[in-house]
Formats: structure tokens, C-alpha cells, sequence
């Protein structure tokens, strides 16, 4: 028998929906039947649409808390009702340590850990006080998982981002359940600014042991599934999609001809 994922009737937020990986959480929340909220600062040129249906975009600032609460409770107030919140908006530009000052290091940190902590806040307000609670995930990357050269504010941001989740998992349990997507690299519409041109990405995704890059839509079904009543008994999980990680430089080294 198959088995599918069905959300409809429920509602979810992304915030940073509106390209790249919240465009691609954004079409697969849409595609099993959820009605779904993009956020962000701008609106996007073209609505994000799948399966004959179209995200809503609201605007907020999600480093303005008085902004952020008065955003999640327009949600409730028009929707009814508010199921999953994906903590999905972040980045940051190539920067080392000391190439930046102290105040645009606090930028990273703030956009990447503080404003997704003030999001699952406000959305858990909204989500503890209605029957079947909500699931929050938080999207992570496997720079907080090892040394972040370049990124170091970024990588130290995701790395207590899916510490918090736990705490979070534990202190809103049983209502609200809260988990981490731990994302590798991933192919959007931005990758030829780090990877370079078709032949770029492909040599960057052979050093995946899956052998490419993770696609947006990859990371919507992990979402989806973390969203859904098939993960009902998933909290405080950090679940890696990631491609099988990283080969071990160690590895091509000891394997090299010296001779």
C-alpha cells in the first residue's frame, strides 16, 4: 500500500520562503496540501506556486520582535489556526574573523540564531493553545557541525540553533514538537556565486558520496515529513540531509601517490 502525506487543512509558516530552499519547503508544504505563509523582508517577483496552489506572502522584518508577534498572530487570526513554522530564513556572506568587525559578526549571529528563536516564540504561543499543538524545524547546516572557515559567526549561529531546538523540544513537549534539518550544500538559483558554472557545481557534487547536490525539493520532503503525523514521536531530533556528508580529506591524502 502506499503510503503519503497528507497536511491538508493545516497551516504553515516559512519564513525566507520565497527562493532558494524556503521556495522549495514552500512548494512541497503546498504539493501535500497544506496552506502555506512566506515571510520575508521583500515580496518575491513571482509567487511561489505547486500543484495549482500558491503560497501567501506576508512582509515582516524577523529581526523586529514587536513585528514577528504581531505577524504570527495575523496568521492565527486568518487562518485559524497555525501547525508548522519553518525556521528557514539565514545566510551569510564569505567573511573571516578578522576581516570583519565585531557588529557584522552580531548580524549573522542575530539573523541565523536569535531571530528564529524569537519566531518559535511568537508561533508558540499561537501553537499551545490549540488541540493537536505544532511542529517547529528548525534548518540547520552541517557548518555547525565542524570548523566554518569564511563563515564562523554563521557556523557557531547554526551550532546553537540546533542546541536550542533540544532545549525547546523539551520545555514545549508534549504539544510542540521541535527539530533540526542539518542541510548540506544545496543547488539553487544562487549556487553559481559559490560553486561556479554547470561544470563548477557537478565537480563540487561528485565530492558528495551520493554524487550531487541536495536539490530545494529535497529538503521540502524532509520538512514535510517532519511536519506530518508520521513523525509524531520525532522531538528533539537533528535529522542530516546532507548526502552522506563529507569525504574525509584525510582519506584522498593517504591514498595519494607519493612515489
Amino acid at each position: 500500500m502506499a503510503v503519503t502525506i497528507d497536511l491538508s487543512g493545516s497551516v504553515a509558516v516559512v519564513t525566507g520562503g520565497t527562493r532558494g530552499v524556503g521556495a522549495g519547503i514552500a512548494r512541497a508544504l503546498l504539493e501535500a496540501g497544506a496552506e502555506v505563509v512566506t515571510c520575508a523582508r521583500r515580496a518575491p517577483d513571482t509567487p511561489v506556486t505547486a500543484a495549482g496552489r500558491t503560497a501567501r506572502f506576508l512582509p515582516v522584518d524577523l529581526r523586529d520582535p514587536e513585528a514577528v508577534t504581531a505577524f504570527f498572530a495575523r496568521v492565527r487570526d486568518d487562518h485559524g489556526r497555525l501547525d508548522t513554522l519553518v525556521n528557514n530564513a539565514g545566510g551569510t556572506p564569505y567573511r573571516t574573523l578578522a576581516d570583519g568587525e565585531p557588529a557584522q559578526h552580531a548580524r549573522v549571529v542575530e539573523l541565523n540564531l536569535v531571530a528564529p528563536l524569537t519566531a518559535s516564540l511568537a508561533a508558540h504561543r499561537v501553537m499551545s493553545r490549540q488541540d493537536g499543538g505544532g511542529s517547529i524545524v528548525m534548518v540547520g547546516s552541517v557548518s555547525g557541525t565542524r570548523p566554518s572557515p569564511g563563515s564562523a559567526a554563521y557556523g557557531a549561529a547554526k551550532a546553537g540553533l540546533e542546541n536550542l531546538a533540544r532545549s525547546m523540544a523539551v520545555e514545549w513537549a508534549p504539544l510542540v514538537r521541535v527539530n533540526t534539518l542539518v542541510l548540506g550544500m544545496v543547488r539553487t538559483e544562487l549556487s553559481h556565486l559559490h560553486y561556479g558554472d554547470e561544470d563548477g557545481v557537478a565537480a563540487v557534487g561528485r565530492t558528495v558520496p551520493l554524487g550531487r547536490l541536495a536539490e530545494p525539493a529535497d529538503i521540502g520532503d524532509a520538512c514535510v515529513f517532519l511536519a506530518s503525523d508520521r513523525a509524531a514521536y520525532i522531538s528533539g531530533a537533528a535529522l542530516h540531509v546532507h548526502g552522506g556528508g563529507e569525504r574525509p580529506a584525510f582519506l584522498d591524502a593517504a591514498t595519494t601517490d607519493h612515489s
